[in-house]
């Protein structure tokens, strides 16, 4: 019993790591460049060019990525610089769906699709967090990799909720949803790193992530 409550007691010390002042304070940091970085966006020279404009675009996708995943793991190591990059990699690598269903490289093409592309449907961040999850519990890789689903349910969830103020969000088979109030949307993406932590605590893993990533877990 001892040992349970022990074990109880560190989770709760996880859970409240994760919503820490310095953490808490890191959203409201991301939340703010969120409305800076689309206020930027709209400047007309950034606006009249195709290249100019889709660069920056996902230039934010990555960053909020990457800023998203360091609040989650709080950037206590160097090494840990490696999974916020990647982080920031996944979040804007899904717009080469664009390019793959125009069947081109070319911008004009990817801009002007006649549909929205596999990737940004929403549908597919859980499927292929959960797939993904069953290959590593398949090939015993759960601990050592165990951030990774949750990394990337973080980085493309972000992704289809910044997209979603212009587009709203594609949800097969029911359709899409209206274009998301653009305080929704830094309001979820604000809040998204903390709901992360709070699942992955639920699931045991933010427990795992605290001797990778030496996140303090006071007994």
């Amino acid at each position: 019993m001892l040992l349970a409550m022990a074990s109880e007691t560190e989770k709760a010390h996880a859970l409240l790591q994760s919503f820490s002042t310095a953490s808490v304070i890191s959203s409201l940091g991301l939340g703010f460049f969120c409305f800076v970085a689309d206020r930027l966006l709209q400047f007309s020279v950034i606006q009249q060019n195709d290249w100019l404009r889709a660069l920056s675009d996902n230039t934010v996708h990555g960053v909020v990525g990457f800023w998203s995943w360091a609040i989650v793991i709080g950037l206590k190591k160097k090494s840990d610089f490696t999974e916020v990059i990647l982080a920031g990699f996944l979040s804007s690598v899904i717009d080469v769906d664009h390019f793959v269903l125009a069947g081109s490289l070319s911008l004009q093409a990817a801009l002007t699709l006649p549909r929205r592309p596999f990737l940004h449907c929403s549908t597919v961040i859980p499927l292929v967090c959960l797939t993904l999850k069953f290959i590593m519990h398949l090939f015993k890789l759960k601990d050592s990799w165990c951030f990774l689903p949750w990394m990337l349910f973080i980085s493309w969830t972000s992704h289809h909720v910044r997209d979603g103020i212009r587009h709203g969000l594609w949800i097969c088979p029911f359709g899409k949803t209206a274009p998301l109030p653009y305080w929704l949307y830094v309001a979820i993406t604000a809040s998204l790193p903390h709901l992360c932590s709070f699942i992955m605590y639920l699931t045991g893993t933010r427990e795992l992530m605290a001797t990778k990533h030496g996140m303090r877990i006071d007994v």
